[in-house]
């Protein structure tokens, strides 16, 4: 009996080296690299909106869609956190607010403030 405990101890101990070994091989989480909150780098997050919004948020000439160039900061930091919170309603926006982080949003706010109407 006592060899049949040290057998089976031996199993469990073997079974689980082997399972940390094969831990050990698999690849670990990727790391995404931190957003590039720059002038450039809000340009290019910014660049995403302009399928809707058009180029450098001036939306055509009687779209339903709003112009972003040109709106103060703050507003439109509030306007995507209303988006990302559910509180103002929309069809796409609000989950396309959610993708982006509050930093990332600031930057874009930004970049767009500064663009002439």
């Amino acid at each position: 009996m006592h060899l049949r405990r040290t057998v089976s101890a031996a199993a469990i101990l073997a079974a689980m080296l082997g399972a940390a070994t094969v831990a050990a091989q698999q690849p670990a989480a990727p790391a995404f690299a931190a957003p590039d909150l720059s002038e450039k780098g809000a340009r290019a997050l910014a660049a995403s909106c302009a399928a809707c919004h058009g180029t450098n948020g001036q939306a055509a000439r009687g779209s339903l869609v709003g112009v972003l160039a040109g709106r103060s900061k703050n507003d439109l930091v509030q306007i995507m956190a209303q988006y990302k919170s559910g509180q103002r309603p929309a069809t796409v926006m609000h989950q396309i607010a959610k993708g982006y982080t509050d930093a990332e949003i600031a930057a874009m706010a930004d970049h767009f403030s500064k663009q002439a109407r």
